[in-house]
């Protein structure tokens, strides 16, 4: 059975950082992009970053970059999302997504994680 775990999330001041893991169970997804979606209350999930098998290829929606980073550690299975300058609009619940062969605003693979909410005081 595949599961994506996610970890990290918490409240954070504006201004602040954290650090979202999600560690990947039951296969290696050796081949295959991950990457984060945000979903925020009465919102529609929305793409937040992706990387490749790689890690050579990033790409990230335009709210986020320059702020955020993604990466991945293939030996550990794990995806990583480093968030700083926090803004209050960042506020969401983060899933980790992976399964395609490309992720971004339009596409996502087949596999979701349960999410963990960021909050983001002003």
């Amino acid at each position: 059975q595949v599961q994506l775990v996610e970890s990290g999330g918490g409240l954070v001041q504006a201004g602040g950082s954290l650090t979202l893991s999600c560690a990947a169970a039951g296969r290696t997804f050796t081949g295959s992009a991950m990457g984060w979606f945000r979903q925020a209350p009465g919102k529609e999930r929305e793409f937040v970053a992706a990387i490749s098998w790689t890690g050579g290829t990033t790409s990230y929606a335009d709210s986020v970059k320059g702020r955020f980073t993604i990466s991945r550690d293939n030996a550990k299975r794990t995806l990583y999302l480093q968030m700083n300058s926090l803004k209050p609009e960042d506020m969401a619940v983060y899933f980790c997504n992976a399964g395609g062969a490309n992720i971004g605003p339009t596409t996502s693979g087949n596999y979701w994680g349960k999410g963990t909410l960021v909050t983001v005081s002003s």
